[in-house]
């Protein structure tokens, strides 16, 4: 006990030794350095970095390469934030393209952390795309207010965390018995934004930044100010930190992590609009050229279908109150659905390489015919059901009663400890690996394979299934 108060001591010594000689780091004098040093909001930041910043950079330097570059950005991300606490209660509150030129220097950090998970996928593709989406929880500071279409600050710090966590989870269980310098990296991630910077914004800014009512007047560029309002196109998403578009409630849209909204998705089309009628002589059984063999050509037209063929636009609407519909959504990778409630279901058809997350509950989640789509959810009142899809992942963080799995190959299926009691069933599926957490809060996660193979054997009458137990399964 007496070794800790001799530290902060020292520790207050130290403050205000940088006090008096004004050298204090990352603060401008022109926005009272001085006052910012003694800040108790301040020292609380800096403190967050040097504990949880601290630990996932030690984590970073063993391993190196485009980990340590990546965590570098991410320091540099908090930085910039700091720089704007302290800023904000130097400065009046500026109006929409104000803001937008005041975020401006953390909106640039951010942005080149995606920058790193464009082109080619990179090695460290799941660390790269942890920092990238984790770091949108840095747009907090930009709420003003219950109408400016961004969640409150804390559950924002906290819903963009959950996009992230979906990648640290793949390396926490890839390298669980590889690397454990990849391990404590991705806890301290996840440390850093809950319960670290989520108690932060919970004990200082719980409904926002607090603006100087007497401060200097932020005023936006000149030449950029038009600009700025425009969506940009996804990704990356940090672009929308900036966006000046008021928000539109009655138009469900999926959010950017920066609480902006995409541009439009939905075609205002009606649901048939973009379908083909199929008339009499176009039916299989009526067709003049029908043949019992299939030729090798139209095998391999039949597997190129689904590529080739589309149905429609995008839609990402809720369509008469009852149903989200989202088709047809590639390389969206912050799809957020969080106003739902219990009587809705949600159907996602014919996804590539995005990601959609489902806050609250819902009656029921259909994932049909999608590759590579990744989904978060809390909970469901009938069931998930999974059904001729590719390499999909599906994580539940509430509750879910029964998971089905049908004509799937590849299946990853991350349970929440509310969830472990849910019956999943599988058919003409391979590949479906289930992950639990461990018994312990920051325990690795357990991974168990799902038989594909089964033994029949003819005994007393009947056959008595049993499954195919594998080595290491």
């Amino acid at each position: 006990m007496e070794e800790k108060l001799i530290e902060r001591m020292e520790s207050a010594v130290a403050r205000l030794e940088a006090l008096s000689s004004g050298s204090r780091p990352g603060v401008s004098r022109e926005y009272g350095g001085d006052k910012a040093a003694l800040d108790p909001a301040t020292i609380a930041f800096d403190d967050l970095i040097a504990q949880y910043v601290g630990r996932a950079s030690a984590a970073a330097d063993k391993i190196g390469g485009q980990v340590l570059d990546v965590t570098k950005v991410l320091a540099e991300a908090f930085s910039a934030q700091r720089e704007l606490l302290v800023k904000v209660k130097q400065s009046q509150k500026p109006d929409t393209s104000g803001l937008a030129e005041f975020l401006k220097p953390l909106n640039e950090v951010i942005m080149k952390a995606n920058a790193k998970t464009e082109g080619r996928r990179p090695d460290f593709f799941n660390h790269l795309k942890t920092v990238a989406d984790s770091l949108t929880a840095l747009a907090w500071i930009a709420f003003t207010g219950k109408d400016c279409g961004m969640s409150m600050p804390i559950a924002h710090v906290e819903e963009s965390w959950q996009m992230a966590e979906f990648y640290n989870n793949k390396i926490l269980v890839e390298y669980k018995n590889k690397d454990l310098n990849h391990v404590e990296w991705a806890k301290a991630l996840k440390e850093l934004y809950v319960p670290g910077l989520s108690d932060f914004v919970k004990t200082h800014y719980p409904l926002g930044p607090v603006w100087s009512a007497t401060g200097k007047t932020i005023v936006s560029a000149p030449s950029k100010a038009s600009t700025s309002g425009a969506p940009s196109p996804p990704p990356p998403p940090p672009a929308s930190l900036s966006s000046s578009e008021p928000p539109q409630s009655s138009s469900p849209r999926p959010k950017e992590g920066m609480a902006a909204v995409f541009q439009e998705i939905s075609s205002g089309k009606s649901v048939t609009s973009g379908l083909k009628k199929v008339t009499d002589d176009m039916k299989a059984k009526n067709r003049a050229d029908r043949t019992g063999i299939v030729g090798a050509s139209e095998k391999e037209t039949s597997v190129r279908s689904p590529s080739l063929s589309k149905t429609g636009p995008p839609k990402f609407e809720l369509q008469l109150g009852r149903k989200w519909a989202v088709e047809n959504q590639i390389g969206k990778k912050n799809l957020v659905i969080d106003d739902c409630d219990a009587k809705q279901s949600v159907y996602i058809f014919g996804c590539k390489d995005s990601v959609l997350q489902i806050q609250g509950k819902v009656n029921n989640i259909t994932v049909d015919k999608c590759t590579k789509m990744g989904i978060v959810f809390m909970d469901v009142v009938a069931a998930c059901e999974i059904v001729n899809c590719n390499g999909v992942e599906v994580q539940c963080r509430g509750s879910a009663p029964t998971i089905s799995v049908d004509n799937t190959a590849g299946c990853q299926l991350y349970l929440s400890k509310g969830s472990l009691e849910a019956s999943i069933t599988t058919a003409k599926s391979s590949e479906i690996n289930v992950l639990v957490p461990g018994t312990e809060t920051d325990g690795d996660w357990g991974e168990h394979a799902l038989p594909q193979q089964f033994v029949h054997i003819y005994k007393d009458g009947q056959f008595v299934t049993t499954p195919v137990s594998h080595s290491g399964g």
